[in-house]
């Protein structure tokens, strides 16, 4: 051992070919083929991300100076908008780099969480935003100052124009990444918000009603409450490693535990190591004289094709290998299990049959 060298160039290739067994609790990681192949075009996504970068910047900066001149906080509160919109943007492309590094030393998943650290900055940015502006709209229409209303309709109808280039270059990147979709979203999200602005701009020249400027920008603020709770939430899930939104594992459980001589399935963890990443652990336990090495790989097959769980580390044992006084003891099929086989098994126990989760 005193050779091994962390050139960080193991080959993966000879670990595939022997199945990634082992005798020690038949532990395995199956990751599946092309399990690690997550990034899609991450060069072609910069460029989308830099692309609508570069609009919204441009454009933001003259929104500033026009909601000034016109006394509009609803062009303000775009222009704010927009700026979040620009921060999540380098956010990702700054996250995308660290996710991209290689696993090594303490970080045996590598930095792919920044995207997650980026998203969750991004709606804590966007509820802290909104509560600001919220609180500007209200006084706004308690006191209502003069809005010029040409000024908002011409602004909000360029606006218009180019969060449809951004949002279309948005729309060309990876949005399976919630770091992207994050970004994405906000661009939607103001979108939404010029048109809101468009709208609050030809009521005020048709009308006079000012009051129409704090409207729109309530409506502004309850866009940007919506993403930045979603944010928040989705982030923190993964944080927490909650189970993927849409995966139930009592329900992915009783699956694994009603294949062929699967005894029992217990310390089942599933989480998320980055958005779009599923892993999964668990003990099972095989009836005795089973296949226990034929059984893992059915199971790791089955939460490829009905879960899509290709990062899955499965410990298998026949029954009563857990005591050292039964170790590889076969006993006769269906001889009745021990009440525990984990000191604490962090979770429900699954059996075949009937059981409370």
């Amino acid at each position: 051992m005193a050779g091994h060298e962390h050139d960080h160039e193991h080959d993966h290739g000879k670990a595939s070919q022997h199945g990634q067994d082992g005798h020690g609790g038949h532990g395995s990681g199956g990751h599946g083929s092309g399990g690690h192949s997550h990034a899609v075009a991450a060069d072609a996504d910069r460029r989308w991300l830099l692309g609508a970068l570069a609009l919204i910047v441009v454009f933001m900066a003259g929104e500033v100076v026009v909601g000034f001149a016109a006394q509009s906080l609803a062009l303000i509160s775009d222009a704010a908008h927009m700026l979040t919109d620009a921060v999540s943007i380098v956010l990702a492309l700054v996250a995308m780099r660290l996710a991209a590094r290689p696993a090594r030393g303490g970080y045996t998943y590598g930095l792919k969480r920044a995207e997650i650290l980026s998203a969750q900055a991004n709606g804590v940015t966007l509820l802290v935003l909104s509560a600001w502006l919220g609180y500007e709209a209200v006084t706004r229409l308690v006191n209502p100052p003069e809005v010029t209303g040409s000024l908002v309709l011409v602004t909000a109808l360029v606006g218009i124009v180019v969060n449809l280039g951004a949002t279309w270059c948005m729309s060309k990147a990876n949005r399976s990444s919630l770091n992207i979709e994050g970004a994405f979203q906000h661009v939607l999200t103001d979108l939404y918000a010029f048109i809101a602005t468009a709208v609050a701009g030809v009521v005020m020249i048709t009308t006079g009603f000012v009051r129409a400027d704090a409207i729109a920008s309530l409506v502004v603020v309850a866009l940007m409450l919506r993403a930045g709770i979603g944010l928040v939430r989705d982030s923190g899930r993964i944080f927490l490693e909650a189970a993927p939104a849409g995966i139930d594992p009592d329900a992915v459980a009783d699956r694994l535990v009603a294949a062929d001589l699967v005894m029992e399935i217990h310390d089942l963890h599933i989480w998320e190591i980055t958005s779009g990443q599923p892993a999964l652990s668990a003990h099972i336990l095989v009836a005795p004289g089973g296949d226990c090495h034929a059984v893992r790989r059915g199971l790791q097959r089955q939460l490829r094709e009905e879960y899509r769980i290709t990062h899955a580390t499965l410990q298998v044992d026949h029954v009563g290998e857990d005591d050292d006084q039964q170790l590889l003891q076969i006993t006769p099929a269906g001889s009745a299990l021990p009440d525990e086989h984990c000191g604490d098994s962090h979770g429900p126990v699954h059996r075949s049959g009937p059981h409370e989760h």
